[in-house]
């Protein structure tokens, strides 16, 4: 017997859809049901509820972020746009 791929969560789908759908779907599986750090305790527990609500399974904290990640990285720019103007108000 030959070597078999790895297909992961997208294997249910079987030879449906075509190899390039099916891996684009695997990478956006692997980063939505990922564990990411809860902003308010800091711990790893937040966990997708919907599509845009996030939820810390630790604290029980509730959210809104993207679709598939809680952080976006437009959410991350202007985050980073604010502390650095806030630097320069202090300064």
């Amino acid at each position: 017997m030959g070597r078999k791929k790895t297909v992961g969560s997208s294997g249910k789908f079987g030879p449906r859809y075509g190899m390039r759908v099916r891996r684009k779907w695997l990478e956006v599986d692997k980063v939505q049901r990922a564990v990411y750090q809860c902003p308010t305790c800091k711990k790893h527990g937040v966990t997708r509820a919907a599509s845009g609500i996030w939820e810390c399974g630790k604290c029980g904290a509730k959210f809104s972020g993207g679709a598939y990640i809680p952080v976006t990285s437009a959410v991350s720019m202007v985050e980073t746009a604010l502390k650095k103007s806030g630097e320069r108000e202090n300064v």
